[in-house]
């Protein structure tokens, strides 16, 4: 009975240590801020990458077709052939960022947003 209850004193004595637990938490909550900065730049960084191959894949879509939207915007150049009419279309795409951090974005620079352009030279449509 006595090692039962000197077994018993031991285990109560290390449940009812805490030490070690402040010192944890001022580890892991910076850590954890750490890891969705990085995550957050991850996640932009390959959203930016992916808007820009699609926006630039409508735009030379769109200058093949003639498909042209309000957003587009057409530039006409000055070309050295007199009968031939240089015209690039530059198509625009924004979107929001999400935001795994909350209101760290708009801390840092205002508005959470991606902004892209694609950029394609129109062709002559028989």
């Amino acid at each position: 009975m006595k090692v039962l209850n000197k077994r018993i004193r031991i285990i109560r004595s290390y449940l009812a240590d805490e030490r070690g637990n402040v010192e944890s938490a001022m580890v892991i909550i910076p850590l954890l801020v750490l890891f969705l900065i990085g995550a957050q730049l991850i996640v932009t960084t390959n959203m930016r990458s992916l808007d820009m191959a699609i926006t630039q894949s409508h735009a030379s879509q769109q200058a093949i077709t003639g498909v042209l939207y309000a957003t587009d915007e057409v530039i006409d150049l000055n070309s050295p052939d007199a009968f031939e009419r240089i015209r690039i279309l530059v198509t625009h795409k924004s979107r929001a960022i999400p935001q795994l951090l909350p209101n760290f974005i708009s801390l840092m620079s205002g508005i959470p947003r991606i902004d892209v352009s694609g950029i394609a030279v129109m062709e002559k449509l028989p």
